[in-house]
């Protein structure tokens, strides 16, 4: 926020008059100058303060403000509790309602579009920040509506819309998605990081904590907290003392905080470590997705690699084989044992990787996409850079086999058709611009 200068062109002290009556006439309207002055000025801090859009400033902090804000486009009423309920409805036997943070995002859309199908109820959590595209969180918003499934603008740190939505529902399960994605950007914002994968994390913790009945946790952790691992696969038995970024760290904290929680409020917590995501209405910041449209447009790509010009690989994982790892771990998850905040006995505490276990070097993806797009890429390598990036990733699935029933069956040829499909649907023939 910028600081405000203190200027006074106004001397502070009149000058010498040789009339005593002009001298006291002359001061008397200075003081009501100088009182109106500073009436005006007070009335414009507070208008800055409270009236003002945070989206009208364009300063850094002023724009984090604005992505990460506290307020909720609308709720309370009668009507508002009336969509949360009808959204909660479960519609099927022996079904759970669930609180879905992030939403609108990439996995939160599908997953609550899956729950929804098998007559589960949903209510969403999403406060549409402009990390990327909100249009794209709208279209997903409308897609999930077309369900039955209501999302809630608002932030997972306004400690009074989460108080309005336990009191309303008594949701059994969290399946909280929301977080500050991206390795990268967190070289831009780590503030953001903070605010949204820690101290939303606590936030919501504490309203589970002191629900009764507390619901069972289902969260999004991160294959970012094995780091500079060079072992693999990666076992959740690894170390995860080593991140290479700040969104690791902060998943990292994520996993220590769910931890605290079990132990002293008995709260099942189940954490999910993502290994690359992808898929139809994903996340236009990941490798795949840009790919795609700077190759359509022409553009060159850019390919890193690492040291020694060592192939640098992901182990994506289709966006369905995610849902079911999901939906997997909410029905395996076994009942908080805390009452008010007041733990009674030990608690579930897991943790699973949910990934493809088949790491594909990024230039093969490159490859699949020039194929099913028709367009040769303009490929342009580079090494990697120190921005976060790991050289490689690769999940040992064999705990969520074992726990879950988890097996993944997509591999990336046909995950990519399925993505590109969606894409050439929503950008090209939708006429939208993929920003």
């Amino acid at each position: 926020m910028s600081s405000m200068k203190h200027i006074d062109n106004i001397p502070s002290t009149p000058g010498k008059f040789k009339e005593k009556s002009s001298y006291n006439r002359l001061r008397l309207h200075f003081s009501i100058a100088k009182l109106t002055f500073w009436s005006f000025v007070f009335l414009g801090l507070i208008f800055v303060c409270f009236f003002r859009s945070p989206s009208s400033s364009s300063s850094p902090a002023s724009s984090d403000l604005s992505r990460r804000s506290l307020r909720t486009s609308s709720y309370d009423g009668p009507a508002w509790e009336k969509r949360i309920k009808a959204s909660a409805k479960i519609r099927s036997r022996n079904g759970m309602s669930v609180l879905v943070t992030g939403a609108a995002g990439f996995v939160g859309t599908h997953v609550s579009s899956a729950l929804k199908r098998r007559g589960d109820g949903v209510v969403g959590l999403d406060n549409f920040n402009d990390y990327y595209d909100p249009s794209l969180k709208r279209a997903r918003q409308t897609l999930l509506e077309g369900t039955g499934v209501y999302i809630v603008e608002g932030d997972i740190n306004d400690v009074t819309l989460l108080k309005k939505l336990f009191d309303v529902v008594q949701f059994s399960h969290v399946m909280h998605l929301a977080a500050q994605a991206g390795v990268r950007y967190a070289m831009e914002n780590p503030s953001s990081y903070v605010h949204s994968n820690i101290a939303g994390l606590v936030n919501l913790l504490e309203f589970c904590k002191n629900a009764n009945p507390q619901p069972s946790i289902i969260w999004a952790s991160s294959s970012s907290v094995y780091g500079l691992n060079t072992k693999v696969p990666f076992s959740e038995s690894d170390r995860t003392d080593q991140p290479a970024s700040l969104y690791a760290a902060t998943k990292k904290a994520g996993e220590e905080i769910a931890h605290t929680y079990n132990h002293i409020y008995g709260l099942s917590l189940t954490g999910l470590r993502f290994f690359t995501v992808y898929g139809p209405w994903g996340r236009p910041d990941m490798a795949y997705f840009f790919f795609t449209r700077d190759i359509l447009k022409g553009k060159s790509i850019s390919i890193f690699e690492g040291a020694n010009h060592g192939t640098v690989a992901r182990d994506f994982t289709y966006i369905d084989d995610i849902v079911k790892g999901c939906l997997g771990a909410l029905d395996t998850a076994e009942k908080s044992t805390g009452s008010g905040g007041k733990k009674k006995g030990p608690a579930q505490l897991r943790v699973f990787n949910l990934g493809n276990t088949s790491p594909v070097p990024v230039s093969d993806l490159v490859t699949i996409l020039e194929r099913l797009l028709k367009v040769k890429a303009k490929r342009a390598l580079m090494k990697l850079p120190r921005n976060g990036d790991v050289q490689f990733t690769h999940a040992n699935i064999s705990f969520a086999q074992r726990e879950l029933g988890y097996k993944p069956t997509t591999d990336l040829q046909t995950g990519l058709k399925k993505f590109v499909r969606w894409y050439l649907s929503y950008y090209v023939d939708g006429k939208k611009s993929a920003q």
